[in-house]
């Protein structure tokens, strides 16, 4: 197994006597975005000197603003089961809470489909419970199936992202012949015996299954995995350089690591309190920890959902921040039905869709809703390659103002619209390369005689 913990506590516990000059001397180093060592990334998990701090949070700034410019990615997710038997004791589906459990049929799917069509959304992340009787992966590849196949009023989901329990190979591959995007799954956490401890008697509970659940999925072809911990179930330092050494052994054995990284925090859920939880991250050193990771894998996109509030979401977005959903509800039929049942976790930022992309386009940031890499090809080492040489700009770009000029067009109210519409033009002024200018004038004409999905 790739995570050794005596390895990992003996680095923190070196770095503890970490110096300013070498901290400084790191800083320096990571500018140059080649990556960070075990050795840099513990020390500077250490600090503490306000100075350096604020020099961790301008180079992640800067870092992000130098790859990904000032585009947001946007999506949301969709629960369609909660039924699961594992007994996690952070989540509000686990087996023993007495809640009603129910799938969605393949029409309730559809109508879910839709209403995420009606705010807008292009990209979703789906979701269920780990129940192989009442959610088979039949059932989760059925639901992929029909909700690529709904279109309402012109619209529809162009990008499935799949956060469903580890599998095996052979499931990993149907998954991938489908079309999935990014395949989704969190650790929880790196540490054995608290994994353990908070998955008590439930499938999810073996630990090395779980933890290699990305080396059966790239097996597969999945070129594109996406990881995380939820923040608060152990040591936060650990967590950090555990997702560090893990994204190391899938470039390793892989050519490529995580294509996303999320950071969700434990929030509270049915069934469970947070004073049962010692580990509880607070405001600044979670800020701190994200930071972090934007500087020691410049190239990975980093996720930030509604668990989060609005300022906090404000602050990580000038950090490392890359995507973030809109609009959320983490409960089964939660978008036709409404807020009337139970959800996985509580949402924190309540915002509608329109709300945050107004905030978003206020603060000179471009939401996008692109999805043209998966259809591009550019996946996997293809997509690093070109975001490491740069060269990614010059599609991501064009393509997230097509995708707001659409958006626009067919959801915005007069402010948003007005607003957008002077960020486009601001941001069209920006494009150098005469071809590519040349190309999203015409996309814009285009869309303003009814023609969608356009891009490069």
């Amino acid at each position: 197994m790739f995570i050794n913990e005596k390895y990992i506590s003996d680095l923190l516990k070196s770095a503890e006597n970490t110096t300013r000059e070498e901290i400084d001397e790191i800083l320096a180093r990571s500018r140059n975005m080649k990556g960070l060592s075990h050795e840099d990334i513990a020390k500077l998990l250490m600090v503490s000197d306000e100075d350096q701090i604020s020099e961790i949070y301008k180079i992640a700034g800067d870092i992000k603003k130098s790859i990904y410019g000032n585009r947001i990615v946007m999506f949301a997710p969709l629960y369609v089961s909660n039924h699961c038997v594992n007994n996690c004791t952070y989540c509000g589906y686990r087996r023993d809470n007495t809640i009603v459990r129910r799938k969605l049929t393949q029409n309730e799917v559809s109508e879910e489909a839709k209403m995420l069509m009606n705010m807008g959304h292009k990209r979703i992340a789906l979701e269920v419970g780990e129940d192989p009787v009442n959610c088979s992966i039949d059932y989760v590849l059925e639901c992929i199936n029909t909700i690529y196949n709904t279109y309402y009023n012109g619209q529809n989901i162009r990008r499935i992202n799949v956060n469903v329990a580890a599998t095996t190979v052979e499931n990993y591959k149907k998954l991938k012949d489908i079309g999935i995007g990014t395949y989704i799954l969190f650790q929880e956490t790196y540490h054995k015996s608290t994994y353990e401890q908070v998955h008590p008697k439930s499938v999810k509970g073996n630990y090395e299954y779980h933890t290699l659940s990305f080396d059966r999925a790239m097996e597969a072809g999945v070129e594109d995995v996406g990881g995380g911990v939820l923040f608060g179930l152990y040591e936060p330092k650990f967590e950090v350089l555990s997702l560090m050494i893990h994204n190391e052994h899938l470039e390793e054995k892989f050519g490529v690591g995580f294509h996303t990284i999320s950071v969700p925090r434990l929030k509270k859920a049915e069934g469970m309190e947070l004073s049962q939880f010692p580990h509880i991250l607070d405001d600044e050193e979670f800020k701190r920890l994200v930071a972090i990771i934007r500087i020691a894998v410049p190239f990975t996109g980093i996720i930030l959902s509604t668990r989060e509030s609005k300022e906090m979401r404000h602050e990580l977005l000038r950090y490392g921040v890359s995507q973030i959903s809109a609009g959320s509800c983490t409960g089964v039929g939660g978008y036709k039905e409404g807020e009337n049942h139970t959800e996985q976790f509580e949402v924190s930022d309540h915002r509608t869709v329109d709300e945050i992309l107004l905030y978003l386009i206020e603060n000179d940031y471009i939401p996008s809703y692109c999805t043209a890499c998966y259809r591009m090809g550019r996946t996997g080492d293809r997509f690093m390659q070109l975001a490491k040489s740069g060269n990614i700009q010059n599609v991501c770009h064009p393509n997230a103002l097509l995708t707001l000029m659409e958006y626009v067009i067919d959801f915005g109210n007069d402010e948003l619209t007005k607003k957008a519409s002077m960020l486009i033009q601001r941001e069209m002024d920006n494009i150098s390369n005469p071809a590519i200018k040349k190309f999203a004038k015409e996309g814009f004409e285009s869309i303003k005689n009814g023609k969608r999905d356009i891009y490069l």
